[in-house]
């Protein structure tokens, strides 16, 4: 499996991420074992965890699909009331229900939030570069989507962002993104950002990586969206995906941005029963 995510990404190596950085050097092939002990593929330019290319979306579903079979009466239980679809779609896996890694960061809006301090909400966590013009775009979207999809049960979610980008990471910058892509028509929208170091932290924690192709080069981030209970433990966590044109812009069919709000809705949905 590790080959042919590596593979992938090499295949994919012109597609990049619209920021620029010095970050945190990480082998973008490489893979690292976080605090939950599982591997974590990068991607060029914030695209999906494994699913890059053709290639590696051929190996994802097939894997998806013998995972599947493979789920414990208990995993099955905690898949319960959400579609196989979904599960298909979001490459969504159920995590040990451990406690959230805590941090504290600063919003949009200059406020110093805790995770914590969410708690009786259910979190959808996702890792977004400020200066983005690839993947968070598209998430960006889908968490529109999926704010309106839920409807009353809105109240309920939060949608958090932290930074990748320790280059940009003043709160000018987050707030500048959450305008451009209208996040901030979502009431609970918190992009988080801080000090290199703290922002770090957090990255490793979540088993985040994050690179830089050379001196101030574009940035590469891993993607993954977290879900987050209500009484603070996680649920699960999904892989957000990217096609890109012949000349590396990143686009999604319409159908699947949207099936991707529906399903962040659905999965926040049963969090909440």
């Amino acid at each position: 499996m590790q080959d042919c995510a590596e593979e992938a990404v090499r295949l994919r190596a012109a597609d990049k991420c619209g920021g620029t950085g010095i970050v945190a050097e990480v082998p973008v092939s490489g893979q690292i074992t976080g605090h939950r002990g599982r591997e974590t593929f990068f991607t060029w330019g914030g695209a999906a965890l494994v699913v890059m290319s053709a290639v590696a979306a051929v190996v994802a579903a097939v894997v998806m699909a013998g995972r599947q079979h493979e789920l414990t009466a208990s995993t099955g239980q905690r898949l319960a009331g959400i579609p196989v679809a979904t599960v298909s779609l979001m490459g969504l896996s159920p995590v040990p229900a451990d406690p959230a890694p805590r941090f504290t960061l600063t919003d949009q809006d200059g406020r110093v939030l805790s995770l914590s301090g969410f708690r009786g909400k259910a979190v959808v966590l996702e890792f977004m570069d400020s200066r983005c013009t690839d993947i968070c775009p598209l998430v960006s979207q889908e968490f529109l989507d999926a704010y309106h999809d839920l409807g009353s049960t809105g109240d309920r979610v939060v949608f958090v962002a932290v930074n990748v980008n320790q280059r940009y990471n003043r709160v000018a910058d987050v707030l500048a993104y959450s305008r451009a892509h209208a996040l901030t028509a979502i009431p609970d929208w918190y992009f988080l950002t801080g000090p290199a170091a703290a922002l770090r932290a957090v990255w490793r924690e979540y088993d985040i990586g994050v690179t830089a192709n050379g001196q101030g080069g574009t940035l590469v981030h891993t993607a993954t969206v977290y879900f987050i209970g209500p009484h603070g433990a996680e649920r699960y966590s999904a892989a957000p995906t990217a096609d890109h044109t012949g000349s590396g812009a990143a686009y999604l069919p319409p159908g699947q941005i949207s099936g991707w709000g529906q399903g962040i809705a659905q999965v926040v949905e049963a969090m909440l029963r």
